[in-house]
């Protein structure tokens, strides 16, 4: 058992990205953004499930947006290109999944 810490780092920075686990087939990374701010359009040649423990983020996939919020689970296959902006304060959980 392994308990992982993500303390909220928002009120020191806007923004915040850390892998905190990596396992043979997966690696998590905690993504705290401040209301306002994004992250660039890019891909990831990674699967990719993003849950959001608290907030709200718009996504845009491929050109379509989508609201993630706590109640929704967003997935992304290999390589689809997206952006992110932070409606809310969010801390949010990337799980890449690797082939």
């Amino acid at each position: 058992m392994k308990l992982i810490d993500t303390k909220i780092q928002l009120t020191e920075k806007e923004k915040h990205l850390a892998k905190v686990a990596s396992v043979n087939n997966a690696t998590l990374t905690n993504i705290q953004l401040q209301e306002g701010q994004e992250i660039a359009e890019h891909d990831s040649k990674n699967e990719a499930f993003i849950i959001v423990r608290k907030g709200k983020v718009r996504f845009t996939v491929e050109g379509e947006p989508v609201e993630v919020t706590p109640d929704t689970i967003l997935h992304m296959a290999p390589l689809e290109k997206h952006s992110l902006y932070a409606i809310e304060d969010t801390d949010l959980v990337l799980i890449q999944v690797k082939p």
